[in-house]
């Protein structure tokens, strides 16, 4: 991770292959300065509003999107959705789900929960580096998000 006040992305992903290929991909699309990592929902919700070691972040600092696995132990996805879109803190950050499950109650509740985009991720990496890229630029550069409550 780089200097906290850069981030730009949290991935939280608790796959250590999958995490490893986002960031390769993200480091091949060179999309974005900073990048943090939390390995579960927890780790993300301690990121973000601070937890019993980890001090909160102030507002200016949060990241500007959310990239997110559903599916992962102690606080799933869609808890997690349910956290971030509750605060009015950090509720108009980007989430982005990036994730291998298709099912279609996930990606319905997902969007129920108030997600902002569902993603299955591509399985051919030249693909998926391309995906992320365009991604990127899309939620750092020309999406425009309010400042109060969240976001950049």
């Amino acid at each position: 991770m780089t200097d906290p006040d850069e981030v730009q992305i949290l991935i939280v992903e608790d796959n250590p292959e999958d995490l490893e290929l986002i960031l390769m991909a993200l480091g091949r699309a060179n999309c974005c300065r900073g990048i943090a990592v939390a390995r579960d929902g927890v780790e993300a919700l301690d990121f973000l509003f601070g937890g019993e070691t980890v001090p909160p972040r102030p507002y200016p600092r949060m990241p500007r999107l959310i990239l997110m696995d559903i599916k992962m132990p102690k606080v799933g996805g869609l808890e997690l959705i349910a956290r971030v879109k509750g605060d009015p803190r950090v509720c108009n950050i980007p989430l982005v789900a990036l994730t291998s499950s298709a099912q279609k109650n996930d990606i319905l509740e997902s969007y129920r929960m108030g997600i902002n985009s569902y993603v299955v991720k591509p399985v051919e990496f030249e693909r998926f580096v391309e995906f992320l890229g365009r991604l990127s630029l899309y939620w750092l550069q020309l999406n425009v998000v309010p400042i109060e409550g969240g976001g950049h």
